[in-house]
């Protein structure tokens, strides 16, 4: 008799098994912070539906992670689940292994931040929902400006502006660089954007697929002759890497640069660093060139998007699974946490009704700056599919202002250079 019960409940327990959906979910957060949250969601929801299993897998960067789901979707194994960050989207698409989100379920996308939505919305279809969103602003010593005779109060909101600052703090002799920021073409886009100018042709590649760089324009050589004033008046540092963040942070939270640029998603970071250095950060928008309209900045970060080779079954968990992730309570829980965007207004909402922003004013204009953002194909920001090694090609030509190379060579270059990237790149779809 007891042989039989034990038959009954293996057989019992092979059929629950047989009947549960599993949910592979490839993802590029390491850290134990995020990538422990992201598993204690996993282990939330799974508790809660016994019939499904999201299995979350940390599979490295951002292009590693890409170039892994790629591989394994050409060999039959694509994860259901994938978190791609946002210039990997062309290349997402172009892949043609992902369904667009909103041909799965019924899903109401009003909730989700104008700006934010936006930026994945391709040809009129939403294709992966946002989940980490994030943009540039402006850090700043409170300190060493106080002791440069500037004021926290009014920090510089154009370049201008900042160079002006950068004179004070060499006639305060503090022994330190005005200006740092890591060297990456994300801050190259996002002033594009904030002069109302596209970054590719064929309106930023969403009207068609681009073709061209816009680097030729007025836009970009604004931005190119900046970093050269700063750099022949020694008011900018970096850490001589290309899109090295982490040694840039470090250059400003030691207290070596008074103004710094850098991610929305690293305010908790770099002021519980600095702190520990013995100063207080501020927060401003992101300086822009003078003379032009504020226009907003472009999200960066990633999105979650689902595999087409999956069974239907999969395809719905994993929608279920996403939207679950980035419901109100949990991106608001996300938003403190990281310092990431919340995506959903109504995050916003329950934030404010829980005074978060009373408490954390610094988070406060990162939020302003992005919901103030003027929805254009410029903001929307540019659809590319050699996107990072197009990102890496302006990176190298600030490198060459920043070497001395005039500003007018170095765009023609990187243009040429950049062009041809693309070029090689749309070959493929002929």
């Amino acid at each position: 008799m007891r042989g039989v019960k034990r038959l009954m409940l293996m057989l019992a327990l092979s059929s629950t098994a047989a009947a549960q959906t599993t949910v592979d979910f490839w993802h590029s957060m390491g850290d134990a912070k995020r990538g422990g949250w992201i598993q204690a969601r996993a282990d939330e929801y799974n508790k809660a539906h016994p019939n499904i299993k999201i299995v979350p897998q940390y599979k490295g960067s951002y292009n590693d992670s890409l170039q892994a789901t790629i591989l394994a979707g050409r060999q039959g194994k694509a994860p259901a689940l994938v978190q791609i960050f946002e210039v990997g989207s062309q290349l997402a698409l172009d892949s043609g292994m992902f369904q667009p989100v909103g041909g799965i379920g019924n899903v109401d996308f009003g909730d989700y931040i104008k700006p934010v939505i936006n930026y994945y919305t391709i040809g009129g279809k939403v294709n992966s929902l946002p989940f980490n969103s994030s943009s540039p602003v402006l850090y700043f010593n409170k300190d060493l400006m106080k002791k440069a005779g500037l004021n926290p109060q009014n920090p510089p909101t154009t370049f201008g502006a900042l160079q002006k600052a950068c004179q004070k703090i060499d006639a305060a002799k503090l022994n330190t660089t005005c200006f740092g920021m890591s060297l990456n073409g994300w801050f190259v886009e996002q002033w594009m954007a904030e002069q109302g100018a596209t970054l590719l042709n064929n309106g930023n590649g969403r009207q068609g697929r681009a073709t061209a760089t816009n680097l030729d324009s007025a836009a970009a050589q604004k931005i190119f002759s900046f970093m050269k004033t700063m750099q022949d008046n020694k008011w900018f540092t970096y850490s001589g890497k290309l899109e090295d963040w982490d040694g840039s942070d470090a250059i400003f939270t030691q207290g070596k640069a008074v103004f710094h640029i850098t991610s929305t998603a690293d305010i908790g970071n770099i002021r519980d660093a600095a702190k520990k250095n013995g100063y207080e950060i501020g927060v401003g928008v992101l300086p822009i060139p003078d003379g032009v309209k504020r226009n907003g900045v472009v999200i960066g970060g990633a999105s979650l998007w689902i595999s087409k080779s999956v069974s239907k079954p999969q395809a719905e968990a994993a929608l279920d699974f996403a939207l679950f992730l980035t419901n109100t309570k949990n991106m608001a829980d996300w938003h403190k946490l990281t310092g990431y965007y919340p995506v959903r207004q109504s995050s916003i909402e329950l934030l404010r009704k829980q005074s978060w922003f009373t408490q954390t004013p610094l988070q406060l204009v990162a939020f302003n700056q992005l919901t103030q953002t003027i929805p254009s194909a410029a903001t929307a920001g540019g659809l590319n599919g050699a996107a990072i090694q197009t990102r890496k090609i302006i990176e190298e030509g600030i490198q060459k202002v920043l070497g001395g190379t005039p500003v007018a060579d170095a765009l023609k270059d990187t243009k040429a250079r950049a062009d041809a990237a693309l070029s090689e790149y749309n070959a493929n779809f002929k």
